[in-house]
């Protein structure tokens, strides 16, 4: 079994966010991917931010606009962990849960050149395999140095996929949700519907 782990904020989630997934979960040939919410920290929430809640029902959402969307599924891990999360024990908390599995990390290329910093980054490059997507604006050859040092000094397997690109910011759409010209391909029409209903970013 090979299993995908996405993680962030997902602070409206966006089609970024769910074609990564899937574009992912099609070149690694993944059987499923798990969204993993972080915890929002109280110091750095703004007036903008949703709830744990909030953000996993807009997920759930999206997933409907997907492919095959049964093979998409939300992680509480985070989200119910009272202590600070960090990636390598939300990647070894999935392993103890899928000992068999095949587990691999899906994260953008702005996160990949700054995971070798992250906490016990050994353990994350040693312990799964990355499925990295690449982003508008960023140096192609910085992140293929990063991706052949990462290779030779921690033996990673590293998928770098032709995913389709989008110039778009969680950040953005908090402060323009309910702007006349938010572009409507940002936001599937059901959670900018659920934001609207619910008052969320308001």
């Amino acid at each position: 079994m090979k299993i995908g782990i996405f993680g962030g904020s997902f602070d409206p989630v966006h089609l970024g966010h769910l074609f990564l997934a899937a574009d992912a979960l099609k070149a690694a040939e993944l059987d499923r991917v798990y969204f993993v919410p972080v915890k929002v920290q109280p110091f750095k929430q703004d007036r903008h931010a949703a709830s744990g809640q909030d953000r996993i029902n807009m997920l759930e959402i999206g997933f409907s606009y997907l492919p095959n969307p049964e093979k998409y599924e939300v992680s509480r891990y985070e989200l119910d962990n009272d202590g600070v999360s960090y990636t390598y024990l939300t990647l070894r908390a999935f392993r103890d849960r899928f000992p068999d599995a095949d587990i691999y990390f899906i994260l953008g290329e702005d996160s990949l050149l700054k995971i070798e910093t992250w906490a016990e980054s050994e353990e994350i490059l040693k312990g799964c395999s990355l499925i990295v997507g690449q982003r508008p604006g960023y140096d192609n050859a910085e992140m293929l140095e990063t991706i052949e040092r990462i290779r030779a000094n921690y033996g990673t397997e590293i998928v770098l996929i032709k995913n389709r690109l989008f110039d778009i910011s969680s950040t953005h759409i908090r402060d323009r949700v309910y702007d006349e010209d938010l572009p409507d391909e940002l936001v599937p029409e059901k959670v900018e519907e659920y934001i609207e209903k619910h008052g969320i970013y308001r």
